[in-house]
């Protein structure tokens, strides 16, 4: 698979996935971004994770171009996981982390996260970050490939 195209699906849209255990936090940050927030990008096709296990599955698989933590996830929190997955994965997209309040951002820079963006969520500032994330890395979508311990 080209660079180019690793973190794009089969169909040819932007793989993002979302994590939270709280499935309207899920929704809320599909509605907010939408399918395609940005023509230059293609569409969006969300992956909806509600498990810490289910996201380390799907980004060592490789393919997802951005991850979106929730930090207020129970039990295991976004910013832990971004965390790890900086840590453990070679190349690792983008993270983009939903803060629990704007004080908690030197916990998203400790995780390693590109961005954070805190509960309560402004879809406008959402949008602009998830948007602004997907450009820096075109053609940068994780590999999934682990770093050696």
């Amino acid at each position: 698979m080209s660079d180019a195209t690793a973190g794009e699906s089969p169909s040819g849209r932007v793989r993002v996935l979302v994590y939270s255990s709280n499935a309207a936090t899920r929704a809320q940050v599909r509605s907010a971004v939408g399918t395609r927030p940005d023509p230059a990008l293609g569409d969006i096709e969300y992956v909806d994770v509600a498990t810490a296990a289910v996201v380390i599955e799907h980004m060592d698989a490789g393919g997802v171009s951005l991850a979106i933590l929730d930090g207020e996830s129970s039990p295991v929190g976004g910013l832990g996981l971004a965390k790890q997955l900086k840590d453990e994965i070679l190349d690792c997209p983008p993270v983009l982390v939903l803060i629990g309040r704007p004080d908690d951002a030197w916990l998203a820079e400790w995780s390693r996260a590109e961005a954070a963006v805190p509960h309560p969520l402004d879809p406008i500032r959402l949008g602009r970050a998830v948007v602004d994330l997907l450009r820096q890395h075109s053609g940068r979508a994780g590999t999934g490939v682990l770093r050696s311990r």
